[in-house]
C-alpha cells in the first residue's frame, strides 16, 4: 500500500498504548490495562477511503474483513467462514452468522455490499477506489470520462444473495481475490452510516475487536477499547489502545523513550543507534516489504524520455544514501520488489538501479536533459525523507548538471490525496507496503493502468499483469508478472531506491508487541498490559 501503500499501504504491528497516566505526560506505571502508540495522523477513518498506513492502525482494530492474514502471511478466514471459487472468476464468500457491529446492526452481505459499492463509485473520490476495479461492472461506476455521469452506483458482480451469502462476479479471473480481502478498504459498514458518511468518519462503528471511546478529533488522541460483543478470534489481552498523533517522528521517539507513549513503529533513523542503546531488547527490527520509490510525473510531458528517467536512476548512489542516512541498515534496491514477496529476482534491475555517475550523463545528455525547476516531493511523516532528498538533489547537480532544484514538502495527513491527485510537478517519494503478498500487489498497484500516480501506461505489461492473474498456478503467474516487471524496469516511469529496515520500539509497560511486514493496520489485541 501506498500503500504507502504505505503506503500504501506502512507496516502492521500488533500491539499498543499506554496508561492514561503516561499518555498525559505524568509517567508512573499502568495500572488500568490502556496502552498508547505514536503515529503520524490519519487522513481518513471510513475504510475504502484511505490506502495510508497511519488511518489502517486504527481501521485495522475496528473492522473485521472476511479474510485475515496470518504473521506468516497466509490467508485466514476472519468474517467469512469461506471463500470459494471455481475458475477464479466468479466467487461464493459464506459470512460468518451472528456477528454484529458495535451499534448493535447484524453483520450481513449487504454490510459489505454497500461498503464496497460506496467505495468503488467514482464520483464518491475514495482513495482506495481502484482496489474494486477487478469486479465486473466497474466500469460503469467510473466512466473514463471525468465529466460523464456514471450509469449506475453498484457493481453489476456484486450480489447479495442471502444474509450470510455473497455472490462475486470479476471482470477476469484473479486468483489473487481471496488476499485481496484482507485489505482494509473491504471492511464492512452498517446501514446507519450511510446516513451521514461525514458524522460517521468522526464516529466510525465497525465490527472489529475494538470500539471508539469518544469523537475522532483531528491531530487529537484516538481512544478504542474492546468491544464486548466481538465474536471472532481477535479478542484484545487489555484494556484498550490510544492512537496519539505526531506531526514529527522526533518528537514520537523522544516520547517514547521518556514512557509517555509505549510504542512506535518506525524510530528515525538518525535515532537507531540511540534506541538500540536506550531499548536494549524493548528495541524491535523486523523484516520488511516496503521499498521506497521516486515516482515521474509522466502526465507533465518532461519527463517523457526513459533515459532521462534512467539517467535520474543511475545519478542516485543508494548505498551511499543508505550509510548516509540509515546505518547502513537498509536495503538498496536491486528489483521493483521486496526480498519477502514471492517472484523477488536479485539483480533484476540491472545497471538501472547501480551508481554510475558517468553512464548517467552520458543517458541523460543523449535524453535532451531537462530544462527548468525540478520540483522533489516529499512528506514531513520522516525526517530521513528531507535528508536522503537533499543527497538526491546534490546528487543531480552534481552529475547531471541540474542546477535549479526545489523541494516541495507537505503535511504527512495530505501527502497520499495531492498525489493522487496529480498535483505534483516532478518527481515524488512514494513507498509501498504490502498490502498482501503477492508480486501483483506491488506490479498491478504501482504501474498498472487503473492504480498509478505516474500517468504511465504501457499495454504488454498490463496483458502479461492480466495472464498472470488469470492463473491458478503460483509458478505460472510468477513467470508473467516477471515479465511484466522487466517492462517496467526497461520504461522505468517510477525507480525503486531502498527496502525499509523495520525498527520500531516499546516502553517497558508493554509485551507480546509483534510487527509484520503488511499492511492491513497496526493491531492491538495481542498486547499485554504490565
Amino acid at each position: 500500500m501506498a500503500h504507502p501503500k504505505a503506503a500504501g499501504l506502512s507496516a502492521i504491528l500488533l500491539m499498543v498504548a499506554c496508561s492514561t497516566v503516561a499518555c498525559g505526560g505524568g509517567g508512573g506505571k499502568s495500572s488500568d490495562g490502556i496502552f498508547t502508540v505514536g503515529h503520524p495522523e490519519p487522513d481518513h477513518l471510513i475504510p475504502g477511503n484511505t490506502t495510508s498506513s497511519y488511518s489502517f492502525d486504527v481501521i485495522g482494530n475496528l473492522f473485521e474483513n472476511l479474510v485475515g492474514l496470518s504473521r506468516d502471511g497466509k490467508p485466514v478466514m476472519a468474517a467469512a467462514e469461506s471463500v470459494t471459487s471455481t475458475d477464479q472468476k466468479v466467487w461464493t464468500i459464506k459470512i460468518r452468522p451472528g456477528q454484529k457491529f458495535h451499534n448493535g446492526e447484524p453483520v450481513t452481505a449487504a454490510s459489505f455490499a454497500d461498503a464496497w459499492n460506496n467505495a468503488a463509485y467514482g464520483p464518491n473520490a475514495y482513495e482506495a477506489n481502484d482496489y474494486f476495479s477487478h469486479f465486473q461492472g466497474y466500469g460503469d461506476l467510473n466512466p473514463e470520462d471525468e465529466n460523464a455521469k456514471p450509469k449506475t452506483d453498484k457493481l453489476s458482480g456484486l450480489r447479495v444473495v442471502d444474509d450470510t451469502t455473497l455472490k462475486v462476479t470479476l471482470g477476469a479471473p484473479f486468483s489473487q481475490f481471496p488476499l485481496l480481502l484482507t485489505y482494509p478498504a473491504f471492511a464492512p459498514m452498517p446501514k446507519a452510516a450511510f446516513k451521514d458518511l461525514k458524522a460517521y468518519e468522526n464516529s466510525p462503528v465497525g465490527n472489529g475487536p475494538y470500539q471508539m471511546s469518544g469523537q475522532w478529533v483531528r491531530n487529537g488522541p484516538i481512544k478504542l477499547v474492546p468491544f464486548p460483543g466481538y465474536t471472532g478470534a481477535r479478542k484484545p489481552r487489555n484494556k484498550g489502545v490510544i492512537w496519539k498523533s505526531y506531526s514529527s517522528a522526533a518528537t514520537t521517539w523522544t516520547d517514547l523513550r521518556a514512557g509517555r507513549i509505549d510504542a512506535m513503529q518506525t524510530i528515525p533513523a538518525d535515532k537507531v543507534p540511540e534506541a538500540k542503546r536506550v531499548l536494549g531488547d524493548r528495541f524491535l527490527p523486523r523484516t520488511t516489504g516496503t521499498i521506497d520509490y521516486l515516482g515521474f510525473p509522466l502526465f507533465t510531458g518532461r519527463f517523457d524520455s526513459p533515459d532521462l528517467r534512467r539517467a535520474i536512476s543511475m545519478a542516485i548512489d543508494r548505498q551511499g544514501i543508505n550509510k548516509a542516512v540509515y546505518n547502513g541498515d537498509y536495503i538498496p534496491a536491486d528489483s521493483l520488489l521486496p526480498k519477502i514477496i514471492p517472484g523477488y529476482r536479485a539483480g533484476a534491475c540491472g545497471e538501472a538501479c547501480v551508481y554510475d555517475p558517468v553512464k548517467a550523463k552520458q543517458l541523460y545528455d543523449r535524453s535532451g536533459g531537462f530544462k527548468g525547476t525540478l520540483e522533489l516531493y516529499f512528506s514531513n511523516a520522516q525526517p530521513s525523507y528531507a535528508q536522503w532528498m537533499q543527497i538526491v538533489a546534490n546528487s543531480l547537480r552534481q552529475n547531471l548538471g541540474i542546477k535549479d532544484i526545489q523541494f516541495r514538502q507537505l503535511p504527512a495527513s495530505d501527502y497520499f490525496s495531492a498525489m493522487s491527485k496529480r498535483t505534483q510537478k516532478g518527481p515524488y517519494r512514494q513507498n509501498w507496503e504490502a498490502d498482501y503478498p503477492s508480486a501483483q500487489n506491488y506490479l498491478q498497484n504501482m504501474w498498472g493502468e487503473a492504480g498509478n500516480k505516474m500517468g504511465w501506461r504501457n499495454k504488454e505489461f498490463n496483458d502479461l499483469i492480466a495472464k498472470g492473474n488469470a492463473s491458478a498456478d503460483q509458478a505460472e503467474a510468477l513467470k508473467y508478472y516477471n515479465q511484466a516487471e522487466d517492462i517496467a524496469i526497461r520504461e522505468m516511469p517510477q525507480i525503486p531506491l531502498w527496502t525499509w529496515a523495520g525498527q520500531g520500539g516499546r516502553s517497558s509497560r508493554v509485551d507480546n508487541v509483534v510487527i509484520t511486514p503488511y499492511a492491513t493496520g497496526m493491531l492491538a489485541y495481542d498486547v499485554t498490559v504490565k
